[in-house]
């Protein structure tokens, strides 16, 4: 498997993603290899082996076992080096490389993606050549040209895993010349098997990408169980009031700013409410402002970034969860949202609506709906426990192991294991 993000060290949902992804997939009989850009050495790899893309040389250097250890000791085992040393297939002396011979990542997403992900493609070559597999899994855009150069290495298929695409993100106004639109259309014409986190992205790869059919199916997402410690934590709440709560990007594909509206719109029916926007983006800025013109700046609040417990201390904290999103490839936070216990509200564009009942949907651009769904989750008691209740268990149904063994699988097929 190719990933660009990896526990604990979260930028989005494709971590998570990845990491559910991959477990189940072990947990359902296979053995996994995840190749990460730079790890950090506290990933979570109990359960499968991690490579780092930054720690894998492209040109051969003469580096004895105690530097090898000393530079990459706190993540690999030094022979792993020497083993990936070995299988350089190409001179690569032109490139800008390290004392070790390694091209050094940053395991982010900086100005330079598109030389990264390159450059990780190179690196994918080296890695396939060295490791022993049956089938390519590359997740998202950033790793699909790592996933065709290890299939062109190997020999072996490829599996792509569309977790969301360019249309998805500039709300349909991609073209066809657009760097981040040729990749992932270049991944997919590769690929023997194309993966939709839902039913609305696959009608999007195949209608926007021009896919066969035959070759791309949905595999809808899950959640992973609240631990102990987030389940028994103390809600922290500096309120009585009731707490309508947006929490993702703040940008065009989330929808911000129908949300600000049909916000709006409830508070001014409902005095004993306060709104919370958590998240950043780009339109963050333009969201405080439109709050202000309505004379709302005192019960909207603004958090920043929030990750890891501070996401799941928000549910629990929250009397209703709204994703108004325009274009959402499946949007996994109603679902974390719904183990806290905390009734959901989606918009019908959104992907993991195809397998959620007990959640609210509305059209992203039908405020009036929205609003009228967040009014009568903080005005009728019985509503709300309801979703509460029923949501809860929904959600504990939908689950990694499921969704592995629903991968493993599809490989199968692809491979005429079946």
């Amino acid at each position: 498997m190719f990933g660009w993000e990896w526990p604990p060290h979260i930028l989005g949902g494709l971590g998570p993603a990845s990491y559910g992804i991959a477990r189940g997939v072990v947990n359902a009989g296979c053995e996994v290899t995840f190749v990460i850009p730079k790890p950090q050495g506290d990933e979570k790899k109990d359960f499968l082996h991690i490579i780092g893309a930054t720690n894998t040389p492209i040109v051969w250097r003469d580096v004895d076992w105690d530097y090898v250890q000393k530079r990459f000791g706190y993540c690999m085992d030094p022979q792993e080096y020497y083993d990936l040393r070995d299988h350089i297939y190409a001179d690569f002396s032109n490139m800008y490389v390290n004392d070790m011979g390694c091209i050094e990542f940053s395991g982010r997403y900086p100005q330079n993606i598109l030389e990264e992900i390159n450059n990780y493609s190179i690196v994918a070559g080296v890695i396939a050549r060295k490791e022993s597999f049956d089938i390519i899994h590359a997740h998202d855009w950033l790793t699909y040209p790592a996933g065709i150069h290890a299939k062109q290495v190997s020999g072996k298929p490829l599996c792509i895993h569309v977790h969301a695409t360019e249309y998805d993100r500039t709300r349909g106004n991609c073209n066809d010349d657009d760097p981040t639109y040729m990749i992932e259309r270049d991944g997919m014409n590769h690929a023997d098997l194309i993966m939709c986190v839902s039913e609305l992205t696959r009608r999007t790869v195949i209608e926007k990408y021009h896919q066969d059919p035959r070759k791309v199916i949905a595999m809808h997402n899950a959640v992973d169980p609240l631990s102990p410690d987030i389940v028994n934590a103390p809600v922290k709440r500096g309120t009585d009031e009731k707490v309508i709560t947006f929490l993702g990007r703040i940008t065009a594909q989330k929808g911000c700013e129908f949300f600000v509206e049909a916000a709006a719109r409830c508070l001014w029916k409902a005095p004993n409410a306060r709104v919370v926007m958590a998240g950043s983006g780009d339109l963050m800025e333009p969201m405080i402002r439109l709050v202000a013109q309505k004379g709302l700046a005192d019960r909207f609040h603004f958090t920043g970034f929030l990750r890891g417990k501070q996401v799941y201390e928000m549910f629990k904290a929250s009397d209703v969860y709204v994703m108004p999103s325009v274009s959402e490839p499946f949007g996994i936070s109603p679902l974390e949202a719904m183990e806290c216990g905390c009734p959901a509200i989606i918009s019908k564009q959104s992907g993991c609506g195809e397998i959620l009942s007990n959640c609210i949907k509305c059209d992203f651009w039908d405020i009036d709906a929205m609003s009228d769904a967040m009014y009568s989750l903080i005005t009728y008691p019985e509503l709300h426990r309801y979703l509460q209740e029923e949501g809860r268990k929904e959600v504990a149904e939908i689950t990694w192991e499921k969704v592995g063994q629903r991968v493993v699988d599809a490989y199968k097929r692809v491979l005429g294991w079946n």
